[in-house]
């Protein structure tokens, strides 16, 4: 055997090792424990044996089971928040992506805080609460930003990279 073609063979090795160390982005892992489980719940998911969807398909596309991005208090009050997303062309536009933010009460439970079509991403401005001023990202320039009023997050501005913009 040629030292080339050994080169290929450990490359392709290496390749089908990589490959199937990364989760497939077609398929997101169900719910592992039942906190995830009830995360979901709260955003109004159903499980349909392959993940957690929001069921808004019809086409018999359905989106990609919704996963939990990410988990970290938001707020300071001691208790983690989460933000779960669902990504589909047919359900969410041109943004492809809807999220859901959810907060742990004191009892444990799971509070649905925002569920918007596009991309979160927090900001250092705060509203009541702590709760950090919440930029919806998407197609454009000049983004909606919702303030945490107490009761919801509303309107409060659209900002493009910090600065207003209309």
């Amino acid at each position: 055997m040629g030292r080339k073609h050994r080169t290929t063979i450990a490359t392709l090795a290496m390749s089908a090792a990589l490959a199937a160390s990364v989760p497939s982005p077609t398929l997101a892992a169900p719910a592992r424990t039942a906190a995830d489980a009830a995360i979901f719940r709260a955003a109004g998911l159903k499980n349909n044996g392959r993940g957690w969807i929001s069921g808004c398909d019809e086409s018999g596309q359905p989106p990609l089971p919704a996963t939990i991005d990410e988990r970290r208090d938001l707020n300071g009050d001691g208790r983690p928040e989460a933000v779960v997303s669902e990504s589909s062309g047919y359900c969410y536009g041109n943004t492809g992506q809807a999220f859901w933010l959810l907060s742990q009460q004191a009892d444990g439970s799971w509070k649905l805080m925002a569920h918007e079509t596009g991309i979160p991403e927090f900001l250092a401005g705060k509203g009541a609460g702590g709760w950090p001023d919440l930029s919806v990202g998407g197609p454009g320039f000049c983004f909606p930003v919702l303030r945490w009023n107490g009761r919801n997050y509303a309107f409060h501005r659209r900002a493009y990279e910090g600065k207003p913009c209309r």
